[in-house]
């Protein structure tokens, strides 16, 4: 039996006569061509043998391919035979994969897939977003994707529950939104993560902090010092939080808590938590502050939470202060005082009984460190800040800046010329450096980077 006809269960209608190269069909032509092609392909098919070619069988794929050419063969349409191969691969990622987005999620450049209802879709290359000319059919086609990605994850998604944060296979971050939240059509966000995570000397040749601040994250790591990173959406938080957790010792014990798993430790020794959403009934959920609850119960010698959204800050806040030294995690902010008040309001919303002060207190006494990033106007990421909290001082919070990154202008190209600079100041946690074998070099408080 030939690898066409073991797919079919009724016999194929011969081919129709070969149409000329130079035509070419119109949007609305292709997508009704693409949709008769599959209607067919799905009523001739053998479902039991569609079920045993996997997405990843290389073999299967290749055999139903060889069908789909042969039924886009049969339409009486003007396609030339590069856009017959097309338009058959498209019928092939309608069945396997996500349609249209299937060329976006094999492009490695892209960061971010936007979907702004079925007529528009863009883009983040290189911190960049741009237009594609990827459109869906219409409503319909695009919910039919999200269907398969909401199934795929065993989540629902419906106008009873309009919202959906998940986590594809591969790791990617996908967030979906339909009416009647979502005003104009459903919109769907794609935050992708690279198979192979960028490492710190990336983040050098990127120019995205200098060798001497590398040196001194580096060792605060090792030192065991309590470190938040702080940023905007993009600006490469998780980016630098792998990049932080690679300098931990691999004799050391990890636990790491996220919401959407994402995070991609080198270590060997790690023990990774994420939340769970509630079922259909509404029960079931598992937030970050009882996984951070009972990560305390794992013996971490770490503890990574992938960023601090709610009530859970003052459960990493105390376990910070009792014992859990050397803890990562990072906080949506503008600037280093933005997070503190921040982990402030969010440890807030779990106790109504600790005074402001207290809660400060708290802070001051858990966080040594705060790394600030961001994402500048041409789609580069800078480290802005590194500073030290101090103390408190009265009811405030004291913020001393270690480095600091100055904007200088834009260079012809529209690039961000700017200039990394060290404030001279001796941190405070200079002797912990010192007790954990990794002595400060005061060369390291005195230089000058303009980049």
């Amino acid at each position: 039996m030939s690898e066409v006809s073991m797919f079919m269960t009724q016999p194929a209608r011969p081919a129709v006569a070969e149409t000329r190269p130079n035509e070419v069909l119109g949007d609305a032509a292709r997508h009704a061509l693409k949709t008769s092609v599959h209607h067919e392909l799905i009523r001739r098919m053998d479902l039991e043998k569609l079920a045993e070619v996997q997405a990843d069988d290389v073999g299967g794929r290749q055999r139903l391919l060889a069908v789909i050419l042969q039924l886009v063969s049969e339409q009486n349409a003007p396609l030339s035979a590069p856009d017959r191969d097309r338009l058959a691969h498209d019928i092939l990622d309608e069945v396997f994969g996500l349609g249209p987005l299937e060329p976006l999620l094999h492009d490695p450049t892209v960061n971010d897939i936007l979907v702004n209802t079925y007529k528009t879709v863009y883009v983040e290359r290189r911190g960049v977003i741009e237009k594609t000319n990827i459109v869906f059919k219409d409503e319909a086609h695009l919910m039919h994707i999200i269907d398969k990605i909401v199934s795929a994850v065993g989540r629902r998604i419906d106008e009873s529950s309009p919202m959906v944060d998940a986590r594809l296979l591969d790791g990617s971050r996908v967030n979906i939104v339909i009416p009647p939240l979502a005003v104009d059509g459903p919109l769907l966000s794609i935050r992708r993560f690279g198979s192979v995570p960028l490492t710190a000397e990336d983040l050098l040749r990127h120019r995205a902090l200098t060798p001497q601040m590398l040196e001194i994250l580096r060792s605060a790591v090792r030192a065991r010092l309590n470190i938040v990173v702080s940023g905007g959406t993009g600006s490469g938080k998780t980016t630098l939080l792998n990049v932080l957790s690679g300098f931990i010792s691999a004799a050391e014990r990890i636990v790491t808590i996220e919401d959407s798993a994402e995070l991609q430790i080198k270590q060997e020794h790690v023990a990774r938590l994420e939340c769970r959403p509630p079922n259909l009934e509404g029960r079931g959920a598992v937030r970050q502050r009882e996984l951070v609850i009972n990560a305390l119960r794992m013996r971490p010698d770490r503890i990574i939470l992938g960023e601090v959204r709610g009530e859970e800050a003052l459960d990493m806040l105390q376990a910070m202060n009792t014992g859990h030294d050397g803890s990562i995690t990072t906080v949506h902010a503008n600037n280093p005082r933005d997070a503190i008040a921040r982990i402030e309001t969010m440890a807030m919303m779990g106790t109504i009984s600790l005074p402001e002060k207290a809660i400060r207190a708290q802070i001051a006494s858990a966080v040594d460190l705060l790394v600030q990033v961001a994402r500048m106007s041409d789609g580069t990421r800078r480290v802005t800040h590194i500073s030290e909290i101090t103390g408190t001082s009265g009811d405030i919070v004291s913020i001393q800046d270690i480095y600091l990154f100055e904007k200088l202008g834009l260079g012809p190209s529209g690039s961000v010329k700017g200039r990394f600079y060290s404030t001279g100041i001796v941190p405070k946690f200079g002797e912990r450096l010192k007790a954990a074998g990794v002595p400060l070099g005061l060369s390291l408080l005195d230089h000058s980077v303009e980049v």
